[in-house]
């Protein structure tokens, strides 16, 4: 039986602590607190959330089926009695323990947020 070395969820910031050793291949990436839980950027450029030992990375209609293949769920919260979705999805825990897929993973989310607004997709219908 295998153990993973991803920190459970708890109180401390172990967990995020984790993800950014885990990410320590790309340049200027850093956590900041929002709402409860913490923005990752690289840069200027939000690309990624961690909320309750969970990992989410920015996807698009493309990005989104490599998440969605392997069972994870786009990030979603309660605002005003509706839960509402981002355009985020879960990282899959077998790419959050190899550091380097992870980074793959992260630049590809990167590369996204790094293009102009005007040069997007918008993901298609959900559900």
């Amino acid at each position: 039986m295998a153990f993973s070395k991803i920190p459970q969820p708890g109180r401390d910031d172990s967990f995020k602590t984790f993800v950014l050793d885990q990410l320590s291949a790309l340049p200027d990436v850093r956590a900041k607190a929002m709402f409860g839980a913490h923005g990752l950027y690289s840069g200027d450029h939000f690309f990624g959330i961690l909320d309750e030992g969970r990992l989410f990375f920015k996807t698009d209609a493309a990005s989104q089926a490599d998440y969605t293949a392997r069972g994870m769920s786009a990030f979603t919260y309660e605002s005003r009695g509706k839960v509402l979705t981002m355009a985020y999805h879960e990282v899959p825990p077998e790419i959050l323990e190899q550091p380097q897929e992870l980074s793959d993973w992260a630049r590809k989310a990167i590369q996204l947020v790094a293009k102009p607004r005007h040069a997007r997709r918008k993901p298609g219908p959900t559900g």
